[in-house]
């Protein structure tokens, strides 16, 4: 699929980061675009842009969507269709994931595991389902599923558990892989890719917040991070509530503000890896250079020592 011009494109989490960026680049070029958030107010926002920027009868229509519930997402892909009078799309961005769940032990609550486990692979697994029988019907289509390098890379060093998450993005790598000969044997117009992103300068961390607790933190909310951040090393016992809070809310800031690599730039490489018809797309120097560690060392991946090295690459950061 070298030109988007024309197609129709299902995206999902549109309401900011990569999901933005996909839409708004990929509505300048003259396709069509479905997407969906839990957020409404983000999603508004993704709206105004592209309308404001797409080209002489493009469209774009907004939906919400929480991508974890299968009866929402189905709810979804009928709006699509009746939205844009359509019985097929052409290309599907399952992009949606919320980042928590970290300890598979005593960190998290179960509600709050799930809860990440269920957006960031039942989201995948939910909206690949629906919109299958439409991507089928197109005559070129594509489908992308962004996992992470937490789907080569189960965590974010050694005294930090990332499970949740991490489990979910192993989950989207192998049914992206998996995808591959089945797509060829079974639709061999569908292709599929895999998206790897490294650290992306998203709003990942502070949306996830307002998703899990819809509000203020818990008192319970509160003391899991007080016990997290302290096994980190990142604060003593004279930090006081408030003082986490804002700690809190400047590591997402940061995460989003000090990325090498832009949503936009992100957006781009993957569109990139769509038009080449790569099945697998790494985003970001980071995220080459640690598939290369992996790959070089994997027995070490999970030592303090493969962490020291990581850090010395000037490529990496954390954030």
């Amino acid at each position: 699929m070298r030109d988007f011009g024309g197609k129709l494109a299902v995206i999902t989490g549109g309401g900011t980061g990569m999901g933005r960026a996909l839409a708004r680049q990929l509505i300048a070029e003259g396709c069509d675009v479905a997407a969906c958030d839990i957020l409404d107010d983000n999603l508004a926002e993704t709206r105004r842009l592209c309308e404001q920027e797409a080209p002489q009868g493009r469209v774009i229509t907004t939906h919400h969507c929480d991508v974890a519930d299968e009866d929402a997402v189905n709810a979804f892909r009928d709006s699509v269709r009746s939205a844009h009078d359509t019985d097929h799309i052409d290309l599907l961005f399952n992009n949606a994931g919320i980042g928590g769940g970290g300890s598979f032990v005593n960190e998290e609550s179960r509600e709050e595991w799930e809860r990440t486990f269920n957006i960031c692979w039942f989201g995948v697994y939910n909206c690949a389902r629906a919109f299958m029988p439409l991507l089928v019907a197109s005559q070129d289509a594509h489908m992308i599923n962004t996992s992470s390098v937490n789907g080569f890379w189960a965590t974010l060093g050694p005294q930090s558990a990332h499970s949740a998450y991490s489990a979910a993005k192993f989950a989207v790598k192998g049914f992206s892989e998996a995808l591959v000969n089945d797509f060829a044997n079974n639709a061999p117009h569908v292709k599929v890719s895999v998206v790897m992103p490294g650290h992306i300068g998203t709003s990942i961390a502070i949306n996830s917040g307002r998703i899990m607790r819809g509000g203020d933190y818990t008192p319970e909310d509160i003391e899991a991070m007080r016990k997290r951040y302290t096994a980190l090393g990142m604060l003593d016992e004279t930090v006081t509530d408030d003082q986490l809070r804002e700690m809190v809310a400047q590591i997402g800031r940061g995460f989003r503000d000090n990325a090498r690599t832009t949503a936009e730039d992100a957006a781009s490489i993957i569109l990139d890896g769509v038009r080449e018809e790569r099945w697998r797309i790494l985003v970001g120097d980071d995220a080459h250079r640690l598939d290369e560690m992996v790959r070089e060392t994997p027995e070490e991946a999970y030592s303090e020592a493969f962490m020291v090295r990581l850090r010395e690459q000037q490529e990496w950061n954390l954030g």
